[in-house]
């Protein structure tokens, strides 16, 4: 590999996120570096190779390739902060205006939110498939929590439940937030609660993580991304057995769909920041008087009811 190219600049900075524990990042980084390598057709990509006609010739290739609006900007802000770094380190021409003819923004018409309709059909449609089952009451929880992300509800600890509230920081950002448990997930919680008391590191309150690694090393990036393509890859098959055909499922549905849905229900979106666990609207939040946990929980019910008593 030639030195000061720009793949040996970019593996030197995968190498650097994984010493600092930021897999996530890492292989974000590693996507848009593999991404852009085939699209140039060489083992090794110079700095030379990246100029406004090619970024502009890779946006296409990516388009043609069916990439969605949101996949090209997070490539093309990769390779834009790879290029920006080696600039600052002297071993890569400036070049005015580099991204200007490529997308780098975020696509807000991609919705990932769902029909209350349908979220209602995939949280309480009838499956006797045991792991699809197991999924539905994931996803039902998932909901129920506020529109939980999988990763935190995967890394949730038994410490973070505490007299029927879960009190717990963000994995993404660390942000600190408390949900209470209705009285229509407890059946849920307990169903998934982890009963296996073998792990070393962790003890996990729900089975989706062994908790013998730490969430800051490889090991434990890997083990979180395998349990997420699972439940992936388990809500399609659920979607699938329940007919929904064209209406793409991920984890992050029923964190969208919660949003959209107490959004349409009136609720002020200083709240739903809040119960979110948002850094967004920051300056709004410490602007404005902060919502107690009894709101927060009121609108949580009514958001549920409204889903749960579908017809």
């Amino acid at each position: 590999m030639k030195k000061n190219s720009l793949t040996s600049f970019a593996n030197e900075r995968i190498n650097q996120l994984e010493l600092e524990g930021r897999y996530s990042t890492a292989h974000i980084y590693s996507n848009a570096l593999r991404s852009f390598t085939e699209f140039c057709g060489t083992k090794t990509v110079s700095f030379q190779q990246v100029n406004r006609e090619s970024l502009k010739l890779y946006h296409q290739f990516l388009l043609d390739h069916h990439k969605k609006l949101n996949t090209i900007s997070t490539y093309m802000r990769m390779l834009r902060s790879i290029y920006n770094r080696a600039i600052d380190a002297d071993i890569a021409p400036y070049i005015h205006r580099l991204f200007h003819d490529v997308y780098t923004g975020i696509d807000s018409t991609h919705k990932k939110a769902i029909s209350p309709k349908d979220l209602h059909k995939l949280l309480y449609g009838k499956t006797n498939n045991k792991e699809l089952g197991k999924t539905q009451q994931i996803a039902n929880l998932l909901f129920q929590f506020s529109g939980m992300s999988f990763v935190d509800f995967a890394h949730m600890e038994k410490s973070n439940l505490k007299n029927g509230t879960l009190d717990y920081c963000r994995v993404k950002t660390g942000t600190p937030i408390d949900v209470t448990i209705l009285n229509s997930a407890y059946k849920f919680v307990h169903h998934l609660e982890k009963k296996d008391k073998s792990s070393t590191l962790h003890n996990y309150l729900f089975s989706i993580l062994s908790g013998n690694y730490s969430k800051r090393t490889k090991e434990g990036y890997t083990e979180y991304q395998t349990a997420l393509r699972k439940f992936n890859s388990n809500l399609k098959r659920l979607a699938d057995t329940l007919q929904m055909t064209n209406i793409p499922i991920s984890s992050y549905t029923f964190r969208h769909s919660w949003a959209t849905i107490a959004k349409n229900l009136g609720v002020p979106i200083e709240m739903i920041s809040e119960s979110l666990g948002h850094k967004s609207i920051k300056t709004t939040q410490i602007y404005l008087k902060g919502f107690n946990i009894t709101e927060r929980t009121k609108i949580n019910e009514k958001n549920y009811r409204f889903v749960r008593n579908i017809i």
